[in-house]
């Protein structure tokens, strides 16, 4: 049992690893642990959307169709997931003086996001008895980066909404849209692979391509995001690079 749940959690900590490490100014490591286990909460209350959602027939159990493989996507795990994440994300960061940076955004909802992914990983992991190691390493590959990324996306437009509101309004949105989009593309294309042999091994290529694409641009997120941190005091105040971008410089433009 104890091997099962090490390969089970495994991957979201190195992840988590690679994410906390790029912080300038790491988070508190209470603050880690209690968002990790936010994530374990997010896994549990999205069955308290899921499950309306089912009973409502938004979805089924089984897709047949490639229609029905869609709504599933969307409807069994996209938006009750991420709308789960994102409540549990609010949760975690209202009053919180620590997020104070850019950056921050991300580090917290990647370490909500792969809290769940690990409890996920857990139950999968568990469930698939004989075939755990070929289970455990699949979702190494695949789900658990998808986590990751998907968190990543929340993480960004939740720290540009939070810091910069009236700039970025649309981010308001997009701090749950673009996560809900990402994973039920990622579902969607898992599912087409198991509905048709004739085309299971082009859905397959589709979506390792689909994957490949959203790690390397998550990953260059995570860099671009860490290199140009900003640190936001816990008053009105945004300050970068060590200059006030609040204070009115037209009286001296020579000290911009």
């Amino acid at each position: 049992m104890l091997m099962l749940t090490l390969a089970a959690i495994a991957p979201a900590l190195i992840l988590l690893w690679y994410v906390y490490h790029k912080d300038t100014e790491p988070e508190p490591s209470r603050l880690i642990f209690k968002g990790f286990f936010y994530g374990g909460l997010a896994a549990l209350a999205s069955t308290l959307i899921s499950g309306p959602l089912l009973n409502m027939g938004f979805y089924t159990t089984e897709p047949s169709t490639f229609g029905e493989a869609i709504r599933i996507a969307f409807f069994g795990a996209a938006i009750p997931e991420e709308t789960a994440k994102l409540l549990l994300l609010w949760l975690l960061l209202r009053n919180c003086p620590e997020f104070d940076e850019r950056y921050d955004g991300i580090v917290y909802a990647t370490t909500i996001g792969l809290g769940f992914a690990a409890f996920e990983n857990i139950i999968y992991v568990i469930s698939a008895g004989a075939n755990w190691v070929d289970v455990a390493f699949t979702r190494a590959l695949f789900a658990v980066p998808g986590h990751f990324a998907f968190a990543v996306a929340m993480g960004y437009y939740y720290s540009q909404y939070h810091f910069r509101g009236r700039e970025h309004e649309g981010a308001a949105i997009k701090m749950w849209l673009y996560p809900v989009i990402l994973h039920g593309v990622y579902d969607a294309l898992c599912f087409f692979s198991e509905l048709s042999e004739a085309w299971s091994l082009l859905i397959t290529l589709i979506l390792i391509a689909f994957c490949f694409w959203l790690f390397k641009n998550t990953r260059a997120r995570v860099l671009k995001e860490a290199a140009e941190n900003e640190y936001v005091g816990s008053g009105p105040v945004i300050r970068s690079n060590g200059y006030d971008v609040n204070r009115d410089w037209s009286d001296h433009p020579e000290d911009q």
